[in-house]
């Protein structure tokens, strides 16, 4: 009889820590701009070229009244998006279906509710280049975070 509700209460337990494995996100000091700033500078100190900025926070601004919303998540949200042309070959010479991690991305945002607070994010890759793809995530989010 104890076994089973053992084995029901690990995973009761454990799935707060599982709903975050697939996501890094690291607070930073820095004001919205200064840490946008920040990963925009990292990215290119590494010569990556930076594709697009998806200005989210203000999108979701702009559609609330339309979807008849009234919460105000964040306050500021990008989502820069960029590339690596030496890593994408090596990712999908790897493994072809690991062209799902391209392009690369990384959220800067801050919340509504906690202003004083910045976020740096990005999604954990998957596949056979998971790993050089994380460090690279990784390190840009650690350079801007100082």
């Amino acid at each position: 009889m104890r076994l089973p509700f053992l084995t029901a209460l690990l995973i009761a337990c454990s799935l707060p820590l599982q709903a975050a494995d697939w996501r890094s996100a690291r607070p930073t000091a820095d004001n919205f701009t200064d840490a946008r700033d920040a990963v925009v500078t990292a990215i290119e100190n590494r010569g990556l070229v930076i594709n697009y900025t998806g200005r989210i926070g203000e999108m979701l601004e702009r559609t609330a009244g339309d979807l008849g919303a009234t919460r105000r998540v964040y306050r500021h949200a990008e989502v820069i998006e960029f590339c690596s042309a030496s890593l994408s070959r090596q990712m999908v010479e790897a493994d072809p279906q690991d062209i799902v991690n391209c392009p690369f991305t990384i959220a800067v945002y801050t919340l509504a509710e906690a202003p004083g607070g910045t976020w740096i994010a990005y999604r954990k890759p998957g596949g056979k280049s998971a790993v050089a793809l994380e460090k690279l995530l990784r390190d840009i989010v650690d350079e801007a975070a100082r």
